[in-house]
């Protein structure tokens, strides 16, 4: 019988991606749930769901705690589109799937973009600016679950942020500043201001030596393919730094923005492509189906181009890097990719579930 494109591909079958997956989860936020809900990453299986604070946006794990970072960012709404920004973290237990505490980190507002680095028990967490600060990235300790710094980034809305493997450099990008903001991990202070036009999702090499940013910023109402280059305004793609000189060396070109950026333990560089159809009844337009666009970063050589779910906003993969995730807001799915045949696994759709929304994730390897 042939398999639908959409329908999981069984975890039993000889080399297949989900073979040796057994006891792993995958945790989708769903914004409009609110919920963090759990699928056996082997089955696609729904596990159940943890409630949270309203307007959920990014996940971050941390294996050594078995611990579940999650922003709320918004009392409703997205970036610039908001009733108001909240300051709250959820901190769930990834096997218990229960809620350990909330940490309210007023009167720093609208918390989003999480990285961590487990050698150090530090996470990271990227803050909008108010009037009397700039943006920012506070810093906590995972064992005390407090904060314990705040690294200003001179910019009003850093949204994204990543660290190198290293854990001594950092890098925001910024929605409506024209730099990357690079700050020093170590001593605690922005360093450098790397000119790209304001920008969106990130990723960093394993070695450190080369930054993957996303921009210009996307413009939902701008149909896909008519705008991007056009009037002044940069073309769409993604920036390749230099972070020795800190500056742009390559462009991967694509046809409409891109929000989400994620490198593979393979070298994979996947980015999810927004796409618009203009919309009489909204100034956003209407998002149509997205694309997710796979490179590879060694050799910035396009590999492949699949259709994916309306709106991808978050992309990650298995620590093997066979697998790829792409949740997608506005369909309020994951599309499963399988990254050596370059083919559709399945779909999770979480309205089946009675979410709407996808936004973060995070792979869970199941306990050692």
């Amino acid at each position: 019988m042939q398999q639908s494109p959409h329908e999981p591909s069984p975890a039993s079958s000889p080399g297949s991606p989900r073979a040796g997956r057994e006891g792993d989860v995958l945790a989708v936020v769903s914004q409009g749930g609110p919920t963090v809900s759990f699928f056996d990453a082997a089955s696609d299986r729904h596990l159940g769901t943890v409630e949270v604070l309203a307007e959920p946006h990014e996940l971050c794990f941390d294996p050594t705690q078995r611990l579940l970072w999650c922003t709320t960012t918004y009392r409703a709404g997205y970036y610039h589109a908001n009733a108001g920004r909240r300051t709250e973290l959820t901190v769930i237990d990834a096997d218990t799937r229960r809620i350990v505490e909330v940490i309210d980190l007023a009167p720093e507002h609208g918390p989003h973009g999480l990285a961590l680095d487990p050698a150090r028990g530090r996470l990271y967490v990227s803050v909008e600016g108010a009037a009397d600060r700039p943006g920012g990235v506070v810093v906590i300790d995972t064992g005390t679950r407090r904060p314990v710094g705040r690294i200003d980034t001179e910019a009003p809305g850093p949204h994204w942020f990543a660290i190198d493997p290293a854990g001594r450099r950092g890098y925001a990008t910024n929605k409506e500043a024209p730099f990357v903001s690079v700050v020093d991990l170590e001593q605690g202070v922005l360093i450098e201001k790397i000119e790209v036009p304001g920008s969106e999702g990130l990723a960093v090499s394993p070695d450190g030596a080369r930054v993957y940013v996303a921009a210009p910023y996307a413009l939902f109402s701008a149909p896909s393919g008519t705008s991007e280059g056009g009037g002044g305004r940069p073309a769409a793609g993604i920036r390749v730094i230099d972070a020795r000189t800190a500056t742009v060396v390559d462009t991967l070109p694509t046809e409409s923005a891109v929000l989400p950026v994620h490198l593979t333990s393979t070298g994979k560089l996947l980015a999810g492509e927004l796409r618009m159809a203009p919309d009489p009844a909204s100034r956003l337009g209407r998002q149509t189906t997205g694309r997710l666009r796979v490179f590879s970063a060694a050799t910035h050589e396009p590999l492949a181009e699949l259709a994916v779910g309306r709106g991808p906003l978050t992309i990650t993969s298995s620590p093997d890097g066979r697998i790829a995730y792409v949740a997608c807001v506005a369909s309020s799915t994951v599309d499963l990719i399988d990254l050596d045949t370059m083919q559709s696994l399945s779909r999770l759709d979480l309205r089946k579930h009675g979410e709407a929304g996808a936004h973060g994730m995070a792979y869970l390897p199941r306990p050692a």
